[in-house]
């Protein structure tokens, strides 16, 4: 287990509430290949902090490179949503831009 992911864990144990910690922890799990805990990992995020965007590409990538079209759809959705009442115009196209690569995927 590498020195970052148990830096990332005792602190998202440890009740950080700082929404990067969490993030990162999702996408060192997904690095490694763990899904599951990745997901797991933003979802408490998300559940604590919905307004944080960029977990929701990356999410809703790391679901679609799984097989997991339609949860990565939803993700990509939602985060979309969210972008466009933040006016964050870079998540925005970075997000359609995924969003029609999985939706290329579901319709094949």
């Amino acid at each position: 287990m590498s020195k970052r992911l148990l830096m990332l864990e005792k602190m998202t144990q440890g009740g950080s509430k700082d929404p990067f910690h969490w993030y990162a922890l999702a996408l060192e799990y997904a690095g490694q290949g763990r899904h599951d805990d990745a997901l797991a990992t933003f979802k408490a995020l998300r559940a604590a902090d919905e307004g944080y965007v960029p977990m929701y590409l990356m999410c809703g990538t790391m679901l679609a490179k799984a097989g997991r079209a339609l949860d990565a759809e939803e993700w990509l959705t939602t985060g979309l949503d969210i972008a466009q009442r933040k006016g964050d115009a870079h998540a925005l196209s970075e997000l359609r831009e995924a969003l029609s690569g999985v939706r290329d995927i579901t319709e094949h």
